[in-house]
């Protein structure tokens, strides 16, 4: 149920209220994105100021993510329960106490504690926010508009994570942690006044406890082993024995969900071919896009010796077409329907990812790496909000919550999947330590950018199942909450 007062007019305007509750939200996503980005290149100087070793400084980044994508599912399904609105600033009020923690601890477990907790709450505020959004805006134009603008600003977040990063280490790395905080408050501050109010579900069967006791273990064991399995080794008896976990909890779960009256996860929608590749477009763009991030800043500042800010600057052509874009995407999306440009989205993707195979020593910027940030950088503006209104259409406004959870979940875990595949192919191909001349360490990155190159083509392949070739867009079959009904809608794909 959405308020009258955040209402577009009969004409479609929107008012300035309206306008006010996208902000809030946008403002929650554009956090969440920063602060993934912003930590990782405050890292040495956190290692060197508490003393810790690399395998600690990898869990300031490895505790985000764990919280984040551990409890993505039971996010997305509170906020259905208990109420989009609640949720969302309860979320976003611990997000600013855990960002201030971060930014005055000492210890490097309490600067881990306090990542966790973070990403606990992000995993909250992403899917209420989204669903927001989706209750808010009636399904078309308008919520496509709005949709694009909200997932355009986390790409925005994290180009701009990557400057700010840079500017605020050369002060102090704990302004990296303490940025966040201040603008959490304001957003909350003006969310209370702003945001509408929501029903509760009710008459729904209650609460799938064991269904979120096992959907959430799952996630959090996926999410660790994938994690800590360069370091402990994938052939390794304790990465395999994890791996079995993971697949008899999920086995469990689906066990679970088919019978409860109240899933945490309603399988029914997975029914439906467009939210299937949304869903595992989701998870090999971002999968493919994390990857390159990862192998593209060790070749700027390792081989090249590019500082932290000039590597920042590389990738801000990217961020910032990204940027520009969001008030225009969705008209396009209006107009073509989000699987042509899902289809395109990935094509540029994979463009971009092979024209940077021709990297050497001494690159070209002009001629190599700004076509590639530009190629890059269209293909995200076109296909990430694309993504998040197929999944979104055709949705029970009651079950808004769950799908958004289950997209962003798709998003954490295909990165820390893929992140974790990318560097064990870079690893295995890496120098000996004491041979480890400037080409070799290129040449071992090199197996690394094919892998990126192959997960976005798998995605493409994917995508491309959803074309159609008649001449009038079909229906598809989308299970209602009664596994005995289905309704067909019409979808843009």
């Amino acid at each position: 149920m959405t308020s009258p007062l955040t209402t577009p007019t009969s004409d479609g305007r929107w008012t300035p209220r309206l306008w006010g509750t996208l902000l809030v939200l946008c403002a929650a996503m554009f956090l969440d994105a920063l602060d993934v980005s912003m930590v990782g290149v405050a890292l040495p100087s956190i290692g060197a100021d508490l003393g810790l070793s690399t395998s600690a400084l990898q869990w300031i980044v490895s505790g985000y993510i764990l919280g984040y994508g551990g409890l993505l599912l039971l996010g997305g399904r509170a906020a259905d329960l208990l109420g989009r609105r609640q949720v969302f600033l309860v979320a976003l009020g611990v997000f600013a106490l855990a960002s201030l923690l971060g930014g005055l601890v000492d210890s490097g477990p309490l600067l881990i504690a306090s990542r966790f907790i973070k990403g606990l709450s992000a995993a909250f505020t992403a899917p209420a926010g989204l669903s927001i959004i989706t209750t808010t805006f009636p399904e078309g134009p308008l919520r496509n508009r709005a949709l694009a603008i909200y997932t355009t600003c986390g790409a925005t977040g994290y180009s701009m994570g990557l400057v700010f990063s840079g500017l605020l280490t050369e002060a102090s790395w704990r302004l990296t942690m303490l940025l966040p905080a201040p603008i959490a408050l304001v957003a909350l501050l003006v969310g209370l006044k702003l945001l509408p109010r929501s029903e509760r579900e009710r008459g729904r069967g209650g609460y799938d406890i064991p269904g979120a006791v096992l959907g959430t273990a799952s996630m959090l064991l996926l999410v660790f082993t994938v994690v800590e399995a360069p370091e402990v080794g994938w052939a390794a008896a304790r990465t395999i024995l994890s791996f079995a976990a993971v697949a008899v909890l999920l086995v469990a779960f689906v066990a679970v969900e088919r019978r409860s009256p109240s899933p945490l996860i309603r399988l029914g929608v997975l029914r439906s071919g467009p939210q299937v590749r949304a869903q595992l477009g989701a998870l090999t763009f971002v999968g493919s896009y994390i990857g390159f991030q990862f192998l593209v800043t060790l070749y700027m500042q390792q081989l090249l010796g590019w500082s932290a800010l000039h590597t920042a600057l590389a990738f801000l052509p990217a961020g910032a077409l990204v940027a520009l874009s969001a008030t225009k995407v969705g008209a396009v999306i209006d107009r073509f329907g989000t699987a042509r440009l899902m289809v395109l989205g990935f094509t540029l993707m994979v463009a971009g990812y092979v024209l940077f195979l021709r990297i050497d020593l001494n690159p070209g910027y002009a001629s190599v790496i700004l076509p590639t940030m530009l190629l890059v950088g269209s293909g995200f503006a076109l296909t990430f909000p694309s993504f998040n209104v197929q999944a979104t259409n055709g949705v029970d406004e009651h079950e808004q919550g769950m799908v958004s959870g289950l997209l962003n979940t798709s998003v954490q875990v295909g990165g820390a999947i893929f992140l974790a595949v990318v560097t064990a192919v870079v690893t295995a191909n890496s120098p000996e330590k004491g041979a480890a001349a400037p080409q070799a360490v290129l040449d071992s990155y090199r197996p690394g950018l094919v892998v990126v190159t192959l997960i976005a083509l798998a995605g493409l392949l994917i995508t491309l199942t959803g074309l159609r070739t008649g001449r009038d867009r079909p229906s598809v079959v989308v299970a209602k909450s009664n596994p005995r009904e289905a309704e067909r809608v019409t979808v843009g794909d």
